[in-house]
């Protein structure tokens, strides 16, 4: 399950999700089930890690106007068919918003399926941003990924961003 998708059972069950620092709080009129607690322990990292980014300041028009100018350019500048052009410009905020939802993990699990480092399984760090790494087992890392394009690819959609306009 993604990070998008956990979110979304946890709102269904009437979750209201914040970031303090380094914690996840949870605000709720019943005590959340077991299931959205395990789905919200599991993606932690990355749901505090959506969070933030959805907090950043870029509000839908600022992520339209990304999209807009990155197409015009591949369209006008680059000679490019529309339809490429926008898929050149989609690709680009999917990217975009991965690298502003970077995840900092802790060195001895794995950020995806969070098994410790072991002997023909080690961790490596994936990411590196300016406060830390993603760690991740080279095996791990492929699903990781494309877990995070999917999450991408759902928060662009749920601000109208995408290629069927």
């Amino acid at each position: 399950m993604s990070v998008a998708e956990a979110l979304t059972v946890a709102r269904a069950a009437g979750v209201d999700l914040t970031v303090d620092g380094a914690d996840l709080v949870l605000s709720a009129p019943a005590p959340p089930p077991a299931l959205v607690i395990d789905l919200l322990s599991r993606h932690k990292v990355d749901i505090i890690a959506f969070l933030r980014a959805e907090g950043d300041g870029w509000t839908p028009d600022d992520w339209q106007a990304f999209f807009d100018e990155r197409a015009g350019f591949a369209e006008h500048e680059g000679e490019l068919p529309r339809e490429e052009a926008e898929a050149r410009a989609y690709a680009c905020c999917v990217v975009e918003m991965m690298n502003r939802t970077l995840v900092v993990s802790d060195p001895d699990r794995c950020v995806y399926c969070g098994g410790d480092d072991r002997s023909g399984d080690r961790l490596l760090p994936f990411v590196a941003t300016t406060t830390g790494h993603t760690w991740l087992h080279p095996a791990c890392w492929e699903s990781w990924f494309r877990g995070q394009q999917g999450d991408a690819a759902a928060a662009l959609a749920a601000m109208g961003i995408g290629l069927a306009r």
